[in-house]
């Protein structure tokens, strides 16, 4: 492990958090940017809405952030960035498609402006390039991990596009899938960013790869409950998409799971009618104290995953980023 240094205090919210990184952000958000140089021009249209798509830049924070835990930022962290951050937006834009969604961060998507077919080839695309970059780094690690975790990523939305409609789904099963498709980029994050840090310190890759998984596995499930419960203003993207596709997320499991014989009958019966019922779903859901149960849920992972690196000195900015998602959390209960 590392050496025991004096803790710093924990960041009050997400400025506080960026403030000492943003100069790495910037700098990953520029470099990405400019990647739209590599494709070809007529694409580069396309390529470059995507890139513009993202929000607060939580992947290449998580490099950043685990990057310091474990010993301090290096050039190389802006690469990983940028790799990670492509893997993800094209993992979005395929999402956008399955779900037939129109808003993503208070815009029409990528699918909604120029259709399924080049949203599809452009996601590819995104990925191609997440791997070429990753090839030009003198460690092949990296390349051989990024290809690791966009199969998984990848499988693991397949496998949940194959469970559409089973609303029989096991939590476990559910939460396996949570896992492949976010929380293995939230893990991957935090690992390379400890690898180009401290790469003689294989306990300390180990404990942020697991905070990574515990809070990316926290995230997906917040942002399940966010689908059924919030605002599309608010969230500034189209909701109601889980419900109406026919997803099992864990706000429905945990309301089949409390259910007696007929009512668990009546919420299949609901949940099968998909988006006649929506309203109706979610009245149901809110009445039952279901967002409350879930946030249990989302409290356990995100403690699990301050456990993880309750051993580092310099973890107090991760410890922040748990703190920054337990506050969204009020946003299941208003």
């Amino acid at each position: 492990m590392l050496a025991e240094t004096k803790k710093a205090a924990i960041p009050k919210n997400w400025a506080e958090l960026c403030d000492p990184i943003q100069p790495f952000l910037d700098e990953a958000s520029d470099r990405l940017q400019d990647e739209v140089k590599n494709f070809d021009p007529q694409i580069a249209t396309f390529v470059q809405y995507a890139l513009v798509s993202r929000g607060k830049q939580l992947r290449p924070a998580l490099v950043a952030l685990a990057a310091r835990a474990a010993g301090g930022i290096k050039p190389q962290h802006v690469d990983i960035a940028v790799i990670i951050e492509m893997v993800h937006l094209a993992t979005l834009v395929h999402d956008d498609v399955v779900d037939g969604a129109e808003v993503r961060r208070n815009r029409p998507t990528l699918a909604a402006n120029w259709g399924n077919k080049v949203s599809v080839l452009a996601g590819d695309c995104l990925f191609a390039e997440a791997l070429r970059l990753a090839a030009t780094l003198p460690s092949t690690e990296v390349c051989r991990l990024v290809s690791q975790s966009a199969k998984i990523v990848c499988t693991g939305e397949i496998r949940q596009t194959l469970q559409r409609g089973n609303f029989e789904l096991g939590r476990e099963e559910y939460l396996e899938l949570v896992r492949m498709k976010t929380a293995e980029l939230f893990s991957l994050a935090c690992e390379l960013g400890a690898r180009f840090a401290a790469p003689n310190e294989p306990q300390v890759h180990s404990a942020l790869r697991n905070y990574g998984e515990q809070l990316g596995t926290a995230y997906q499930i917040y942002d399940d409950c966010l689908d059924v419960f919030g605002e599309e203003v608010r969230a500034g993207k189209s909701l109601r998409t889980d419900l109406i596709t026919g997803k099992a997320t864990l706000p429905v499991l945990i309301a089949l799971e409390r259910a007696d014989e007929i009512e668990h009958k009546a919420w299949l019966s609901m949940l099968k009618d998909g988006g006649e019922q929506v309203n109706t779903i979610r009245d149901g859901l809110l009445a039952r104290q279901i967002p409350m149960a879930c946030r249990e849920v989302v409290e356990g992972y995100i403690q699990r995953a301050n456990d993880s690196v309750v051993d580092l000195p310099a973890a107090s900015a991760l410890h922040g980023l748990s703190a920054c998602l337990t506050e969204q959390l009020d946003l299941l209960s208003e």
